[in-house]
């Protein structure tokens, strides 16, 4: 598939995948009676769409660029699951002030997540994050041939 680096498609593509695969428990009830998808797993997956990511493969390494606007490293959740599946989400909460009125609000408050497989190939001992001015860099490294 033209879109797909180390497995992965673009935040759109990947949201409306995750829609169509609900998992049979999810699917229906003890009537018998289709049921959508649960609240969390819709808020993941709009989550997943709504959050920028860039993915770049360098010379014996990959690299995972996630804009994670309003979040101070303390805020992001960087884990491995499911043997080979990088998750990277956070949430950004609006400041609530009693004596403010908003007249707008533009800005996206809510959850930011993305989840990346990994290569077969990579190294889980040596990812490393770090978080600089909102945006969050995840290295791995790829086994010397």
């Amino acid at each position: 598939m033209e879109g797909r680096v180390f497995g992965l498609e673009t935040p759109l593509m990947t949201a409306l995948q995750h829609l169509l695969d609900i998992p049979d428990g999810e699917a229906g009830n003890a009537g018998g009676e289709k049921q959508g998808p649960t609240r969390a797993y819709v808020r993941d997956a709009r989550a997943m769409a709504a959050t920028p990511a860039d993915v770049k493969e360098l010379p014996g390494a990959y690299a995972f660029v996630v804009d994670m606007p309003g979040l101070g490293s303390g805020d992001i959740k960087v884990q491995v699951e499911d043997e080979r599946v990088l998750v990277i989400s956070g949430e950004r909460r609006r400041e609530e002030k009693e004596d403010a009125k908003y007249l707008r609000m533009e800005r996206r408050m809510g959850k930011l997540m993305r989840k990346f497989v990994l290569p077969e190939n990579a190294d889980m001992e040596k990812i490393s994050a770090l978080c600089r001015d909102g945006v969050l860099t995840v290295r791995g490294l790829l086994p010397e041939h």
